[in-house]
């Protein structure tokens, strides 16, 4: 196989991201961001300093769940347990 075929196939990098720039991002506070990692929604990945940084992709399809899942009536408690169930 070519090397060109073989990097197609790679998955694209994740981009990450700091808690402001998701409240500024996605329009939620930023103690919604805190209490959503607090909840366990959004998994710190990495550390710069005392910076938290997250996968963007992760925090957006998380989002989109938590959104819709919130429309239905459901509580965040309810939400969390049915997105990691074991």
């Amino acid at each position: 196989m070519h090397s060109r075929h073989l990097m197609q196939n790679l998955p694209k990098p994740s981009k990450l991201i700091t808690s402001k720039e998701i409240a500024d991002k996605f329009d939620i506070s930023y103690p919604t961001v805190t209490h959503y990692t607090n909840m366990g929604f959004f998994k710190v990945v990495a550390k710069r300093g005392n910076k938290r940084l997250y996968d963007e992709d992760d925090v957006k399809d998380c989002l989109v769940k938590i959104k819709e899942k919130v429309n239905e009536g459901y509580p965040l408690r309810l939400i969390r347990d049915s997105l990691f169930k074991a």
